[in-house]
């Protein structure tokens, strides 16, 4: 029976040692390192190195969505625009001169005639030579047809020898009486009498 004791004892010595070895190197090496394969380096595999190659195959993912990478050598420059030139104001149009015809506008309207009587009654209490009535009835059936209240729409002419303008008439230009009394010195003072006025007349359409 001691023998038996005797040859087991150097086996019991070995199989503790390797235990010791095996414990040894499992403290020293991270776990995992034993069943993983690493793939080859230029330098030495060492801990370290196995750490930092897991590191740096590490990918990030989140689920559902992707993560686009950051681009950092890229930038945009807003460039502010000039600011448009303000309009000069252009100048205040010049005041225009009023026009005979808007002078005339602003003058009071003198009341139309509304009374009765024949060309003799009127050219007879307007003074008039009755040796002259003939010059007179050609000159007034030519401007107005003896109508008192005629009137120039262009020119503002009234009355029955149309009067320019009318406010020249004392009293009131559509009055044939006041009418032909302004119309007889008219006559006398431009062409020297009614029979000069008919000439002029008769040349010029006008008088």
């Amino acid at each position: 029976m001691k023998k038996k004791t005797q040859t087991h004892r150097p086996v019991s010595a070995v199989l503790a040692g390797l235990a010791v070895v095996g414990i040894s190197a499992a403290m020293m090496a991270p776990s995992g390192v034993a069943v993983a394969d690493p793939e080859p380096t230029d330098g030495p595999v060492t801990a370290f190195s196995l750490a930092a190659a897991d590191t740096q195959s590490i990918t990030v993912s989140v689920e559902g969505a992707d993560i686009a990478p950051v681009a950092r050598n890229g930038f945009e420059v807003y460039v502010k625009p000039k600011p448009k030139p303000k309009p000069k104001p252009k100048p205040a149009p010049a005041p225009v001169a009023k026009t005979a015809s808007a002078q005339k506008s602003s003058a009071p309207a003198q009341p139309r005639y509304t009374g009765g009587g024949s060309k003799e009654q009127w050219m007879a209490a307007a003074g008039i030579a009755s040796g002259d009535w003939a010059y007179v009835d050609y000159i007034v059936s030519k401007e107005s047809g003896w109508n008192p209240n005629a009137t120039n729409q262009s020119s503002g002419a009234c009355g029955l020898v149309q009067a320019l303008p009318c406010s020249k008439v004392p009293g009131n230009g559509y009055d044939p009486v006041d009418n032909l009394r302004w119309g007889n010195g008219y006559a006398v003072g431009r062409y020297g009498s009614w029979a000069g006025a008919y000439d002029f007349w008769t040349r010029n359409h006008w008088w």
